[in-house]
Order: structure tokens, then C-alpha cells, then sequence
């Protein structure tokens, strides 16, 4: 009987250890802890988004991709471009804009290639005494193979996602030191990245499918209202491939200068906030109109060069995206028309909603506009004529400094930022025959608070080196940025 009770209790342990055998074999198999392939199914809406990483050397770059493709593990190749695109980058420092929107098949993509058929670096300086711009910097034109850094597998999946491509300024057109008239045959080596992003479901940021300050022109508004169709603003040698938008408006787009889409008609410059749709689609946030008056409409944006104080000598002389407001009789080898300031509306672009808490008054206008700030102008003027100006309107950007102090003001937490001397802020403060505006011309006041959007990699430090992208407002010669973004910074 011992023997059988002993024979009896030993079959359930016998059992257990079977059962949990093959239990651990099934656990092994399917890998404890792992996460499950991902499976591939049909296409994704790929967004490709304009991007740039810079320092100030350069105040404008424009460049003309030919093609953009992806090679997958199975060595099928995949084209993110319909067509040539052309873009500005210097002003996307930061920040994105859209490119192009494309189907690819699902799956992983372990490289990527482009092809640029040109590229036209510009910088500006001081040489003996005078304003001196170089717009033949480097250029060239021709196919180029472009170098994209570095390489790394891209998996698509999903309804839609982006692909940030980032042109690596230094990298693509270096040289040391500021623009000079010395300055000549700089090898343009094209270098870009080429990141994923992941769109969230309320996107915030450039790093998770919002898009900050896209300055473009209508080109239709749909008869229903729902939304429109717009181009990015022309810019200096970008060439006529420009990309092209389709945006929808829902009942949260904040309308700014226009009560709705009703307001908006063919031509009008815009400056809009987006987001990527799950769908890959296109909806307003913002839409901003600073002149709503079509008529013998000329327009441009970038930053002054040259500010002399009154009289004749006060005039804008518009290049493209560059504004030049100089005496007149100044780069004769250049064609346009000088417009006058007189009588100029001054606005602040909408995208920031903070003004009412800084702790200084945010203002702009011909008193205390400055060499340097971004600025989008209009003017109604027929081409024949000397041109008034109709519209200034300050609008964000981007500088690149190292962190001098750190301190607090209010709800804001501000960085002091030094920048460097070849920087548009420095390099043109003091120039013959201009009233000195800024005190210290070289140092930027930051101010940041909570709905400012964190995107650098590290803690902002004193000695840390960093891109901040934002309103500069001239303050009784301090220079201050209300500011919407940080990025880590571009190698002085």
C-alpha cells in the first residue's frame, strides 16, 4: 500500500513538470518580453518635411531637389517626390514645412538617396565700410548626388506618418569666418538627414506633426468653404518647383486678419499654422492674412539689410525673399525698385498668444525695426513707379547662440544668448549713415514659458549652444525674442 501511495503521488508532479516544460518552450519561442514583428499591409500617406540645421552664417539657401527615393531590404525603390521640388531652407532653421506628400508601400527601407539640381547659398557682411552680399556664394547647377546622414533603416507603417529631410548647412556649404568680398569658391558638398516622425494625436511640435509658420499664397479657395490651396512664397534663385498645399480649415482654425475662408481670395499671402491629419491630409490651426488687398499685390520676406533713418534715404529695396531698406544708389548692380516706408502699417504676426504676460511691451514699428528681423512686406504700387509700402509685419525666427545666464522674469524663464559676430544682429547694426538702434547688438534675451516647445536634446545650460526660434522685438535697444521653440544648436 506505501508502495502504491508512493507511485500515486509522484504522477502529478510528473505532469507539472511536462506541462511546464512546454510552457518555457512556447514562452522561448515567442520571445518573453519582446515586441511582435511589425506586420506590413498596404501604404502609407508619407509627408516629407523641409528642414534645415544652421548657424547664422547664411541668411538665405535655396535648393532644388530632383528626386528623393527610399530603397527597401528587398531592393525595391520608392520615389518621395512626383516631381522637382524647390525650397528655402534657412528659413525652416528648425522648424518644417511641407515638401510633398506621397503613397509608399509598408515595410523597411534601408536607404535613401537625392539628387539636387542646384543650390544657391547667400550671405551678407560688411566690406570696406558698405554692405556687401554674396549671392554666387557657391553656387552651381547641374545633377548633384546629395549625401544623407546618416544612414538608417526607415520603417513605414501606419496610416500616415513624416519624414523630416533636414539639409546640414555647414556641412553642405562650409566656410569660417563671416561674408566678405574675399569670400569666393565654396564647395557645396549636399548633405541632408532624413528622420521619421511619428504623428501624435493632438500634435504640438515639428517633432510630432505641427508645422509652425508656413508663409504661403493662395492660389483657390474651395466653393464650399472647407479650406484652400496654397504655394510656399517665391525666394531668391529657388527655381518654379515650389511646393503646393491642399489645407482644410475645421471649426477650431483661428482666423486671424479674415473672419473665415468667406475672407480669403486667390493671392493673398498667408502666414498658418498646420498639422498633419491621420490621413496624411493637411488642417489649418491658424490662418493669418496681414494685407487683404489683391490689387497690383507685390510682396516678399526675410530680414532688412540696411535701415537709414529719414527722408530719401528711407526706402525699401525689395530682392525676392530679401529686404533691403537703403540709401539709394547702393548695389546698382542688382534690379528692382525702392519703395518708401511712409505711411506703412506695422503688424506682429498672430502666432504667439502671450504678448499680454511678457514682461516687457512687445512693440514694432518704423522707430524701432532693426537690421536682421524677419519681415513680411506687401506693397500695392504698380511695377513702374516708385512703391509705398503698404504692409510690415514682423514674423518668427530662428538664431543660433551659446546661453550666457540663465535667470527668471514673471512666469518666463530667460536665457541670455550671445550670438556670433557674423550673425545678421551684429554684422549689421552699426553701418555708415545709420542711426544705432541696439545696444549690444551681439546678445539676445530669451524668454520662455510653459507653452514654449522643448525640443533639444539636453538641458539648456550656461555654455550650451542652442537654436531659438521665436518674435524679436527690438526694446529700447535690447534685443528680446518671445520665444515658441528650442532646438539644440548648429556648430558656431
Amino acid at each position: 500500500m506505501k508502495a502504491a501511495r508512493s507511485s500515486a503521488s509522484s504522477a502529478p508532479s510528473h505532469s507539472f513538470l511536462t506541462i511546464f516544460t512546454v510552457l518555457l518552450v512556447i514562452v522561448i519561442t515567442t520571445g518573453c518580453g519582446s515586441t511582435p514583428p511589425t506586420k506590413f499591409s498596404g501604404n502609407t500617406m508619407v509627408v516629407v518635411l523641409a528642414s534645415s540645421t544652421a548657424n547664422g552664417q547664411l541668411f538665405q539657401f535655396s535648393v532644388t531637389l530632383q528626386n528623393l527615393t527610399l530603397t527597401s531590404q528587398s531592393g525595391q525603390k520608392v520615389s518621395l517626390l512626383a516631381a522637382p521640388a524647390s525650397d528655402e531652407f534657412m528659413h525652416l532653421n528648425g522648424h518644417v514645412e511641407p515638401l510633398a506628400t506621397v503613397s509608399v508601400p509598408q515595410g523597411i527601407y534601408t536607404s535613401a538617396a537625392a539628387t539636387l539640381d542646384g543650390a544657391f547659398p547667400a550671405c551678407a557682411g560688411q566690406a570696406d565700410g558698405s554692405l556687401f552680399m554674396n549671392e554666387a556664394l557657391g553656387s552651381y547647377s547641374g545633377l548633384t548626388a546629395a549625401s544623407i546622414e546618416p544612414q538608417q533603416p526607415i520603417t513605414v507603417t501606419g496610416t500616415a506618418m513624416g519624414l523630416v529631410l533636414d539639409l546640414q548647412v555647414s556641412k553642405t556649404a562650409p566656410f569660417n569666418g563671416g561674408c566678405s568680398s574675399s569670400l569666393r569658391g565654396v564647395t557645396i558638398t549636399p548633405t541632408f538627414s532624413l528622420t521619421p516622425v511619428t504623428i501624435a494625436a493632438q500634435p504640438t511640435n515639428s517633432a510630432n506633426g505641427k508645422l509652425l509658420g508656413v508663409e504661403g499664397l493662395i492660389s483657390s479657395v474651395r466653393a464650399d468653404g472647407s479650406g484652400f490651396t496654397a504655394g510656399a512664397l517665391y525666394s531668391m534663385d529657388e527655381g518654379t518647383n515650389l511646393p503646393a498645399w491642399q489645407v482644410s480649415v475645421g471649426s477650431g482654425t483661428v482666423f486671424q486678419g479674415v473672419g473665415s475662408t468667406a475672407g480669403l481670395t486667390a493671392g493673398m499671402p498667408l502666414d498658418m499654422d498646420l498639422v498633419i491629419e491621420p490621413d496624411g491630409s493637411l488642417l489649418a490651426t491658424r490662418v493669418a492674412v496681414y494685407d487683404t488687398d489683391t490689387t497690383s499685390l507685390s510682396f516678399a520676406f526675410g530680414p532688412p539689410m540696411a535701415i537709414y533713418p529719414s527722408g530719401g534715404y528711407r526706402a525699401v529695396y525689395p530682392v525676392m525673399n530679401t529686404l533691403q531698406v537703403e540709401q539709394e544708389g547702393q548695389l546698382t548692380s542688382l534690379t528692382g525698385l525702392y519703395s518708401s516706408l511712409s505711411g506703412a502699417k506695422f503688424k506682429i504676426s498672430g502666432q504667439l498668444a502671450n504678448f499680454e504676460s511678457l514682461p516687457f511691451t512687445p512693440t514694432f514699428n518704423s522707430a524701432n525695426m532693426v537690421d536682421g528681423q524677419n519681415i513680411l512686406f506687401s506693397t500695392h504700387a504698380p511695377a513702374e513707379v516708385f512703391q509705398p509700402v503698404s504692409t510690415l509685419t514682423l514674423l518668427p525666427q530662428t538664431i543660433d547662440g551659446t546661453v550666457g545666464a540663465i535667470s527668471s522674469e514673471s512666469s518666463f524663464t530667460t536665457y541670455t544668448v550671445t550670438l556670433a559676430p557674423y550673425d545678421l544682429f551684429p554684422n549689421l547694426a552699426v553701418q555708415p549713415g545709420q542711426t544705432t538702434l541696439l545696444t549690444n547688438p551681439n546678445t539676445v534675451v530669451v524668454y520662455a514659458d510653459s507653452n514654449t516647445q522643448m525640443l533639444n536634446s539636453g538641458a539648456v545650460n550656461v555654455g550650451g549652444l542652442f537654436r531659438f526660434y521665436g518674435l524679436v522685438f527690438n526694446d529700447n535697444g535690447t534685443l528680446r525674442m518671445d520665444c515658441a521653440q528650442v532646438n539644440d544648436g548648429a556648430a558656431e
